[in-house]
């Protein structure tokens, strides 16, 4: 039964990386003609729409309350919200600025989903800062990251650095910050109606900046709507339930090395669809990244199954 689980989990999970990597495509054609704060106001408003939706249609069929009673609980709802949108915001637009950073036949999809990936690597970095110890095959996991880093962005020298890399490097960072908070506020407020509180406050926040700094061409936005639509709808609402359901099933270390298929899916749709090559060099980069989110989730993996292996025995 565990191994049919961890099967249609993966699967679930398998697709949902595969949505996500294709997403890296949208955002890179969108990123030539629609500016970066209403691209992702957009997005973010239809993906928080989908997902009231989806609670809507919960609430009808179990009865329960979307909103959580109680003072406590708002009260976490609205600061997990709050903390996660914002931060959400800082992460998507750094993602939109350095994708529309590259130039011309930069495979900016490959370089832009490997680096955001980085995130798998960095978390446990940032956790030392919070009290928790790195073990062994983290530490190799950041030394074969940085060897990839070097082969993808720097092995030319200083000029083969674009802007893009460095403002997806900025974003796997955030994106890392992101994902803690999420891991402090998801159960208390629970994972759906905390994605789509804080794809409302990313929305709202990057609609803001969009007002004070750009000038749309709405007729431009209309020429993107496949792609926003895309991430608003496909990559933010489905893509996020079908992991919300694939984790029910697949324990944690397969559904972590399920959802980093999402940097291949990336650099295989720039590859089919927008025609990017990458040269030897930078490949065996993307796969030395690729290996480093693979042994940083192995820590995870054993420290789960000794937890298990120790409630078992009690």
């Amino acid at each position: 039964m565990k191994l049919h689980n961890n099967i249609k989990g993966s699967a679930l999970l398998c697709l949902a990386a595969l949505l996500w990597g294709l997403a890296f495509v949208a955002q890179s054609q969108a990123a030539d003609s629609v500016p970066p704060f209403i691209f992702n106001a957009l997005r973010s408003f239809i993906g928080s729409l989908f997902l009231l939706l989806l609670l809507l249609i919960g609430k009808i069929r179990t009865g329960k309350p979307i909103f959580p009673t109680g003072r406590p609980k708002q009260k976490e709802m609205l600061i997990g919200g709050g903390l996660c949108g914002t931060l959400l915001a800082i992460s998507v637009n750094f993602q939109q600025f350095g994708l529309s950073n590259y130039p011309a036949g930069a495979a900016s999809e490959a370089r832009g989903g490997f680096l955001t990936a980085l995130y798998v690597v960095i978390v446990p970095i940032i956790s030392v800062f919070i009290g928790k110890k790195i073990k062994a095959p983290m530490w190799v996991a950041v030394a074969v990251a940085t060897v990839g880093i070097y082969l993808l962005s720097l092995s030319g020298g200083i000029d083969s650095i674009y802007l893009g890399d460095v403002l997806m490097f900025v974003c796997a960072i955030s994106f890392s910050v992101h994902i803690l908070a999420v891991d402090r506020y998801g159960d208390p407020v629970g994972g759906m109606l905390l994605s789509m509180l804080q794809f409302l406050v990313c929305g709202i926040l990057s609609g803001v900046l969009s007002l004070c700094f750009e000038t749309v061409n709405w007729a431009c936005v209309l020429d993107a709507a496949p792609q926003i639509l895309y991430l608003g709808i496909v990559s933010s609402g489905i893509a996020y339930t079908l992991q919300i359901y694939g984790q029910k099933f697949a324990e944690p270390a397969v559904a972590s090395l399920s959802m980093s298929l999402e940097s291949v899916f990336a650099a295989l749709g720039g590859w089919l669809i927008s025609g990017n090559t990458l040269t030897l060099r930078e490949f065996f980069g993307c796969a030395l990244v690729f290996v480093a989110i693979i042994l940083a989730q192995i820590p995870q993996f054993f420290e789960k199954k000794r937890k298990k292996s120790t409630e078992t025995a009690e």
